[in-house]
């Protein structure tokens, strides 16, 4: 089970959400200030084991505050006057066993005001709700069903949640890109109606992280930006990618060779002229015993970055090619 960061704790602790605002202004200012309108989609694979969420808003960062995630737990999303304590404090209703509804039923009973609060929580069975209070800014509302959760507020128009199921249920890739198909079917129904400003898309994955320490397979965010949609697709491409080495890679680390290059090979898909990469499939390949496609692998590689030379002369993971001509002449051209 991952274990939440601390430093995000003392983040939220030392910035919290509401933000004090000069008494000058007025208070309808202050309310929509406040209030994080936000698009969102909570959603898992069962089979692949992930839980993910994607977000955007007329609001600075916003994935610093909706999407909260656990591996083998749940996902939550928690927007419009954001208690951001609902994250957490949600995803630890859902590992002592409670469902998303026995989950949301509690958050909101113990909340100091449910009826600003919007919620999506979904958890690693699949099972899902959503939640809108009667006084979250319209359009507010959501939908969910199997594997989602839909939400937003101040919305052009409930079409921007319909646009979203139908993308997300219709879409045949991954995890990470149906929820992105999701935003962007929000996005082009209008979304927030004030506008853009910020996106963000996680994935966890018991694993998945770097080495395999961690379970973070995919943690993109726009913070700031015109076309924020446009920036996720770009990181998601590259998040994607990384995902899919980071996979291989553990794998390699673990001495599962054959079982590496899958991955590897899929991480090459999405960057096929990514150097660095190519030198880790080549280190893989012949691992996995494969000497002739590893040097060629390797040539390729170096070819799209000479400095990678220096590194293959002292590489230990290619040892085995020190006494091989080929591998001798590719470092000397």
């Amino acid at each position: 089970m991952t274990k939440r960061n601390p430093l995000s704790i003392i983040l939220l602790i030392l910035f919290p959400i509401s933000v004090c605002w000069s008494q000058e202004m007025s208070s309808n200012v202050r309310e929509v200030k406040e209030n994080i309108s936000t698009f969102s989609i909570v959603a898992g694979d069962p089979d692949r084991g992930e839980l993910g969420i994607g977000v955007a808003s007329r609001f600075f960062a916003v994935g610093s505050v909706v999407p909260w995630a656990e591996a083998e737990i749940g996902a939550v999303a928690t927007q419009s006057f954001a208690n951001t304590s609902f994250g957490w404090k949600g995803l630890d209703l859902l590992a002592n066993g409670l469902t998303p509804q026995e989950a949301l039923t509690v958050l909101l009973r113990e909340d100091d005001n449910p009826a600003k609060r919007q919620v999506g929580i979904v958890d690693h069975l699949g099972r899902s709700v959503t939640y809108t209070g009667e006084e979250c800014i319209h359009w507010a509302g959501g939908r969910n069903g199997d594997n989602y959760a839909i939400q937003g507020n101040i919305l052009a128009s409930e079409a921007v949640v319909i646009a979203m199921e139908k993308a997300f249920l219709e879409n045949s890739g991954t995890l990470a890109e149906r929820i992105y198909a999701a935003l962007l079917a929000g996005d082009e129904k209008g979304g927030d109606s004030r506008g853009k400003q910020s996106a963000a898309l996680i994935i966890v994955r018991e694993g998945a992280g770097y080495g395999g320490y961690t379970d973070l397979a995919i943690d993109i965010r726009v913070d700031d930006h015109a076309e924020p949609f446009l920036e996720l697709g770009r990181l998601l491409q590259i998040g994607q990618m990384n995902y899919a080495w980071n996979e291989g890679w553990t794998l390699f680390t673990q001495n599962k060779f054959q079982e590496a290059l899958p991955p590897m090979q899929r991480a090459i898909q999405y960057s096929p002229n990514n150097p660095e990469l190519l030198y880790d499939l080549a280190v893989i390949q012949l691992a996995a015993g494969d000497t002739e496609t590893s040097l060629m692998t390797l040539r390729r590689a170096i070819e799209l970055n000479p400095k990678l030379k220096l590194q293959a002369s002292k590489d230990q993971d290619l040892d085995k090619l020190k006494e091989n001509p080929e591998f001798q002449k590719l470092l000397k051209n």
